[in-house]
């Protein structure tokens, strides 16, 4: 009984019922959650230190643990699951990419929105991907909206933190300013 509980836990499927498995799986999870609500809190809090800065931060420790969780769990069922390994080195890559922009005072802020909203975007595919067919309203979408619906949501996203930024002038300013150096 508490095994076929296990493998449906609020819904989704889980394919393991092994302890390792299982441990790795709460970690992933709640490493998830951390991702989705600092990310998002960083994305909507005004730019600069304080609350954009620490959600960044904590965002980024998440995403790390989630990759790094979910390289494990993908390890454990290779042949199943090698895509979601790919899809986290590429929203651990743009996190990385995202996060040293910001510490190492890369000029303009391109390579941050871009590297920190990508890394949300692929977060998200790789949720629904692995998950979108078991998910309320979602299970009634094609497989191939799972792996274009966040890109899709997201793009427009992260342009028109791009255009904003330019339009404020900051990444024309930071331009100027190494130029002059």
């Amino acid at each position: 009984m508490l095994a076929q509980r296990l493998h449906d836990v609020f819904g989704l499927d889980v394919p393991s019922t092994a302890p390792v498995f299982l441990a790795f799986v709460a970690i992933h999870v709640a490493a998830g959650l951390v991702c989705v609500a600092t990310g998002a809190v960083a994305a909507l809090s005004r730019k600069g230190r304080g609350r954009h800065t620490t959600a960044g931060r904590v965002y980024f420790g998440g995403i790390g643990v989630l990759f790094a969780t979910g390289t494990a769990l993908a390890i454990m069922r290779w042949s199943h699951d090698y895509y979601l390994f790919l899809i986290g080195l590429v929203a651990f890559s743009l996190a990385l990419t995202g996060f040293l922009a910001r510490e190492r005072h890369w000029p303009g802020d391109t390579a941050h929105i871009i590297g920190m909203g990508g890394s949300y975007v692929a977060m998200l595919t790789a949720f629904y991907v692995d998950n979108g067919k078991h998910l309320p309203l979602w299970d009634r979408l094609p497989v191939i909206a799972f792996w274009l619906l966040p890109s899709a949501v997201g793009i427009p996203i992260i342009w028109r933190a791009l255009h904003k930024r330019v339009r404020r002038g900051s990444v024309r300013d930071m331009s100027r300013k190494n130029l002059t150096r």
